[in-house]
């Protein structure tokens, strides 16, 4: 007999009840069970033999040594008397601790009602079958979709799309991938669609034991897609012992008949979307085929918003064909389904752009609240924050997206991003480096990376960085930042070069004019600068979210102009 030192890492369930041993806690339905240490012990030792007989003596050589002078049978009776009213157990008919008469107590139960409760699991890429890959974009999609949908357990984490895509088609041990991803379960399995018909076989491991706790095969028609997934949601759910709330109930099940066409036409949305920049106006395409065929399947408004927001963001088109469009979009998405995370985002990421900020915060707040774990809201609320020169809070916000995607370049990019416009400049070469590392291609990564640079002064390596900025951005904005790092440099001429090119380009495309009234602020050519400054204003040009915080302006800021800018602007008082 040991002295009930079981302490297992995780919480344990049995019945309604979890008890975790290292923090010396009973909870019932997830509410603390207040119980005294003596009693608790009882309930460590029982525990440790659930099924065997634990003798009066072995608990008093366990919890009441020799040398304590204290009635024996007192304290084990009243211990006993204590857990059970703990545990709401009747010594009559009992359910957890029975009485074995003249020798002790048997804590009961079968061995599986002792599971470990897995609090985070990875849904690893469905495998499409039969691994024809002009079906790949239906067997991603699906898998995003579950990943969607098991995100809307509270209690659950549940690691997002871009981390999880990144094992396909990869051969390691599952415990080793758990292990990269810091999660307690893993779920795989296939999709096979014939004609209108789709299966889903999904099986649930526990890592790192690689347990198979279950496995099952659903099918249905196309038009009833979305019951699927919910009921895919739902036995995981139940498998790995989590207590649903209602509200988790109604988030899960919510699902309605769709046009099979439509939804279709939105998982290649999505699958491009999940590809951009490169990709994006084949994405548009697809959300908009997905309105036309479903006009009131809210996800694809949300898409497409999406899609024409991103395009301002990059400095690819004006506000009126980007944000202003986005979010009337995103708009539409609410009016069609109010309850939807992503539709808030949607609109609370075109309102940013939009500067309608009071919207775009009240929108970000929204969307985490129906769904916490929607990691899209996190990164983009996180970089609402940093615009609004919320450091602390914007840091807490992306390293939360980061937790929900580790392995997205995104969230890393616009965490250096921060650390840019907190002026923590080496903090922001060392995640630039780090989002590098992730993916080569980041574009943001880049800019703030040679930007950094030029504000350490160290002029060569800016310009270089830069460069390599200017082929990896989908748009012309990597050149303001060129030019200005060409001024720091001590090479104007250089610098009138890329306002001529910029001039060049505006005239066969869109040329975002806040960078080039940033190139003439670095000239000290303030009144051109505040002539540029206006017409972004005037035209609600994406780049001028950052006036508040950007150091490039720091010259112009005692500028009376400046400060009716920033009136103008309407920036939120900091909370």
């Amino acid at each position: 007999m040991t002295n009930g030192a079981y302490a297992a890492r995780v919480p344990i369930c049995f019945g309604a009840f979890e008890v975790d041993f290292k923090a010396r806690e009973l909870r019932k339905d997830g509410v603390r069970v207040k119980l005294q240490d003596q009693p608790f012990q009882v309930l460590q030792i029982l525990f440790e033999h659930s099924g065997e007989v634990v003798t009066r003596g072995e608990l008093r050589k366990c919890i009441w040594p020799s040398d304590t002078f204290v009635d024996f049978d007192q304290g084990l009776n009243n211990a006993i008397k204590r857990l059970r009213e703990a545990l709401g157990d009747n010594p009559e008919n009992p359910h957890f601790i029975a009485t074995v008469p003249r020798r002790g107590y048997r804590f009961l139960g079968k061995p599986d009602e002792f599971l470990k409760r897995i609090r985070s699991l990875a849904v690893l890429p469905l495998e499409n079958l039969p691994h024809d890959p002009e079906q790949e974009y239906f067997a991603e999609g699906l898998t995003e979709a579950l990943i969607t949908m098991l995100a809307k357990i509270g209690e659950l984490r549940v690691i997002s799309r871009t981390s999880v895509m990144q094992y396909q088609g990869v051969r390691k041990p599952l415990s080793e991938i758990a292990r990269e991803l810091g999660v307690d379960a893993i779920v795989e399995g296939t999709v096979l669609r014939v004609g209108d018909r789709v299966r889903i076989t999904a099986q649930l491991i526990e890592t790192p034991v690689e347990a198979h706790l279950w496995a099952e095969s659903y099918e249905r028609d196309m038009r009833d897609i979305l019951a699927l997934q919910a009921e895919v949601a739902q036995a995981i759910a139940r498998e790995i012992r989590l207590k649903l709330t209602p509200l988790d109930e109604a988030r899960i099940a919510k699902s309605h008949v769709v046009n099979p066409e439509a939804y279709e036409a939105y998982l290649k949305g999505r699958y491009h979307w999940n590809r951009r920049p490169a990709v994006i106006r084949e994405a548009i395409s697809c959300f908009q085929q997905a309105i036309a065929k479903g006009p009131t399947y809210a996800p694809a408004y949300a898409g497409l918003a999406d899609c024409l927001s991103a395009l301002g963001a990059w400095g690819l088109v004006p506000a009126t064909e980007g944000c202003v469009r986005g979010k009337a979009l995103a708009e539409k998405a609410l009016e069609l389904d109010h309850s939807s995370a992503e539709a808030h985002a949607s609109l609370a990421f075109a309102s940013m752009y939009y500067y309608d900020f009071s919207t775009a915060e009240n929108e970000f707040e929204r969307a985490i609240e129906l769904n916490p774990r929607y990691q899209p809201a996190h990164h983009f609320y996180g970089w609402y924050l940093c615009i609004m020169d919320r450091y602390e809070e914007s840091y807490a916000e992306l390293q939360r997206a980061i937790r929900l995607d580790p392995l997205q370049s995104l969230p890393n990019a616009l965490l250096g991003d921060t650390y840019f416009y907190a002026r923590r400049y080496d903090q922001a070469i060392e995640q630039c480096r780090k989002t590098l590392a992730l993916d080569p291609k980041s574009g943001m990564a880049q800019l703030f990376l040679g930007w950094a640079y030029s504000r350490k002064s160290l002029h060569e390596a800016a310009i270089a960085e830069l460069k390599k900025a200017c082929d990896l951005w989908p748009g012309s904005t990597p050149l303001g930042p060129l030019g200005e790092a060409y001024v720091a440099a001590g090479r104007p001429y250089e610098a009138q070069k890329i306002l001529e090119q910029l001039d060049q380009l505006s005239k066969q495309r869109y040329v975002t004019p806040y960078v080039v009234g940033r190139i003439y602020a670095m000239l000290g050519q303030n009144d051109e600068a505040f002539r540029w400054l206006e017409i972004a204003y005037e035209r609600r040009a994406e780049w001028m979210i950052l006036l508040k915080v950007d150091p490039a302006l720091d010259c112009l800021r005692p500028d009376p102009r400046f400060q009716d800018l920033m009136r103008r602007m309407n920036f939120p008082e900091q909370p």
